[in-house]
């Protein structure tokens, strides 16, 4: 049987995400408010016909694995690349003193937002936010960085939205916030994994530096009606 984290989105929308899940047995999505992802339940023609669906009008949808390898029927294709997913068993120790961080709530939805729409970690829509437990370092009332939690599932968290000010790059402090999320979703019973662009070398050598392995490459493709 194939690994879950094989299908990570599909599995996420069937179990995590299920509440917030839009679609049926053969193909679901995740509400456009809070994420573009997408999925099919297998590669069936109904399961594609069905996935090719639920991409919105004037968005896009956003599909990782299988769902990637051949764009659903009558869609678009607008681009694609291929990502490291890594997870992590332990999370390294460092040296540095933790920054003074805080648990981000509703109050700081905007500039959360602000901030990744600047720094583009990823797709992060309006209520990206409530997905998870996100925590961030303030400079002056300002958010300068963030990390947080996303895809769900029975045994494993995705840690996801990391990203940091460009003003304030180069001092540790995603790194840092990286290993506070981790090491909760460790201390909660669960396997922390991310997703990274495979080409980016210096991004995959910072997350093994923390203790994140690949674990598998999986291909990634944006699509539109």
């Amino acid at each position: 049987m194939s690994h879950p984290l094989d299908h990570p989105v599909w599995h996420s929308l069937s179990t995590g995400w299920s509440a917030l899940a839009q679609g049926d047995a053969r193909a679901r999505r995740i509400d456009p408010l809070y994420g573009p992802f997408g999925a099919a339940a297998d590669d069936s023609a109904a399961s594609r016909a069905a996935l090719a669906t639920l991409a919105p009008e004037g968005g896009e949808l956003w599909l990782v694995g299988p769902d990637a390898v051949t764009p659903p029927p009558g869609v678009a294709v607008q681009r694609t690349a291929k990502l490291a997913q890594m997870v992590a068993t332990s999370i390294t120790s460092s040296s540095s003193a933790p920054p003074a961080w805080v648990t981000l709530d509703e109050s700081n939805a905007a500039d959360m937002r602000a901030l990744a729409l600047l720094t583009r970690p990823g797709p992060f829509a309006p209520l990206t936010h409530r997905l998870g437990r996100f925590i961030g370092v303030h400079d002056k009332g300002q958010l300068i960085a963030m990390a947080g939690e996303r895809m769900a599932l029975p045994g494993f968290t995705e840690v996801s939205g990391v990203c940091t000010h460009p003003d304030w790059r180069g001092r540790g402090l995603a790194g840092a916030l990286m290993r506070i999320v981790a090491q909760a979703m460790l201390d909660r019973g669960e396997t922390p994994f991310l997703h990274a662009y495979a080409a980016h070398d210096r991004t995959i050598a910072l997350y093994r530096t923390l203790g994140f392995e690949v674990r598998a490459e999986l291909p990634m493709m944006v699509v539109t009606r």
